[in-house]
Parts: structure tokens; sequence; C-alpha cells
């Protein structure tokens, strides 16, 4: 791990009256040895404070840890025009992997061998056909509203609009002690019109028996706040964007009964910035299909 926050105690005093007190304050830093005059900068920008007189740290420790996205932090700093890099998002899919312990693993084969295609083709022309067997919910996938409705559209009419080229929030959680992503723990975040990707580290432990213990998921309330404030997409790293417990299934039951699509099963989110990246996870337009697995991926700024 590369990143570096700090935590920092402040006294701060307004040109015009007043001041505050900051006890505890975390935010993104550069680098282990950021200055203190670089940090209170820091501080004032992350809160968005104006008329400031004095910043008066009184107490500071940096350490590492993945950045946040602090406003006008170093994640900030990064997103600037120029090349982007793309980052993988997906588990790869192979004969016979677990996604959840009680689906059936893919199964691949093959429907023509080159062995068997010579005698169609010029001598050394050789062609391979495979085939593939595999329940829809496998690996990294997406949900459509007939996933969960009967009435809702299906695979083959979800918007590339609802799927492609998205502004990605991604929401750290990861060592968070609640297993439920509540409203609160979203409400500092601006997700009107962007993928909201909840990056809870669970994906570490997937295809183990461990997965599905006591896995991370979205509470019916965070649901709510994501449908109600325009969230574009929502995915997660994690075996269920659903409390696995709750039958009723209620962040499916927002999510896509407000046409919201929803990416289970991610991986790889650590490795994309808070803030300025676009996220991608398509599927075939299969007739009929609610599910089906997507090669998610990330565009970040180089």
């Amino acid at each position: 791990m590369s990143d570096h926050r700090a935590r920092v105690d402040a006294d701060i005093t307004f040109s015009n009256g007043g001041g505050i007190q900051a006890r505890g304050f975390r935010l993104d830093v550069p680098a282990a040895d950021t200055s203190r005059e670089e940090i209170g900068r820091l501080l004032v920008a992350s809160l968005g404070l104006l008329l400031t007189d004095t910043v008066t740290l009184t107490a500071v420790e940096v350490f590492e840890e993945r950045h946040k996205g602090t406003r006008e932090g170093p994640s900030d700093e990064a997103h600037v025009r120029g090349r982007r890099r793309l980052v993988e998002l997906n588990h790869v899919i192979e004969p016979g992997m677990v996604t959840l312990p009680n689906l059936p693993g893919p199964e691949i084969t093959t429907h023509l061998s080159r062995e068997a295609s010579r005698a169609a083709y010029a001598p050394d022309t050789t062609f391979e056909i495979g085939r593939i067997s595999m329940v829809a919910n496998t690996g990294t996938y997406v949900d459509s509203p007939y996933h969960r409705f009967a009435s809702g559209h299906d695979l083959a009419a979800m918007a590339l609009t609802k799927l492609a080229e998205l502004p990605a929030l991604v929401v750290r959680l990861e060592g968070s002690a609640q297993r439920g992503v509540t409203a609160e723990a979203l409400a500092a975040y601006d997700v009107e019109g962007s993928a909201v990707l909840l990056h809870t580290g669970d994906d570490s432990r997937f295809g183990t028996a461990e997965y599905v213990v006591e896995p991370s998921f979205l509470t019916r309330e965070g649901a709510a706040w994501l449908v109600a404030r325009g969230a574009a997409l929502v995915g997660i790293d994690a075996a269920n964007i659903d409390d696995m417990d709750d039958r009723e299934r209620p962040a499916h039951t927002i999510l896509l009964g407000a046409g919201t699509p929803v990416v289970e099963h991610l991986t790889g989110l650590a490795d994309v910035p808070p803030s300025g990246a676009t996220f991608t996870a398509v599927p075939p337009r299969v007739v009929g299909l609610g599910t089906f697995p997507v090669r998610a991926f990330a565009s970040v700024p180089a």
C-alpha cells in the first residue's frame, strides 16, 4: 500500500470572526512526509472553508491507508486530462468455478475441435468452436429488472447508457465494523448519474466458503437513498447486494424496481480511485434473461 492519510487536531479561525475545532479529522495526503503547512491547506480545502485566517495544527499523525477521495486531495489532483488505463473489475470464468455455494460451476467444452475441422478446410487451416453451459449468475454479473420482476425489462432491453462509460464513484468501506452499508455511510457522496461501486474488500474471499460468511451488503435504507438521489448503477464486491439472510431482498427490490442495474461480485476496486474514473459492465443482449456475466472494467486517468 502506498497511499497515506493524516489524522489531525486543529484550531481554525476566520477573518470575519469566530472559529472551529477539528479533533481526529482524517484526510488524504500525498506522502508520508507531507508538511504540516500542506496538511493544513488540505484540511481547509477538504472542509470547503472560506475566509480562513489561521490554521493551527495541534496534533498530526500520518499513516498508511487507501485514499478515500478527500476533496482537492491527491486523488483529485491525479484526475487530469490525458491518457487513461483500463482496470479489470471482473472475476475470470473458469470450468467448475464457485460463484456461490448453491450454484453449479460452468462447464466449458468443445463443440468443434481443431482436429475435426480439418476435413472442412484447406490443409493447415483449422478452427475451434467452444461450448459453455452455466447458470446466468456466474462470476461478475449484472442484474436487470427482469431478474426480480416478471414485468421488468430483460438484458436485451437494457440501454447502453445504463451500463457503459458511467462516472465511477468508489465508496471505500473496507475494514468497516458494519456489514450493512447504510444511508448514513453514503451521505457525503454526490451519486447522481454515477455508478456507485461499494468497495468492501469481500472479493478477497471469492471462491472460498468464507465468501458467504457474514458478507457485506447494502441496507434497505441505503438502497432507497441511492435511488432517491439518482444513482445510475450500483455495484458491490461481495456475495450479494442484499443481506443474504433477508428473504425479502429489499435492495434488489428497490434498485431494480427503479430500473437501476445491479452488478455483483466485482473485484479489483482497490485499483480504482474514489472519483475520476468511468465504469462499464455490458452483457450480451439476451432475450428472456435477467442476469448475465459481464466484463466489468474501469477507465482510470493514467
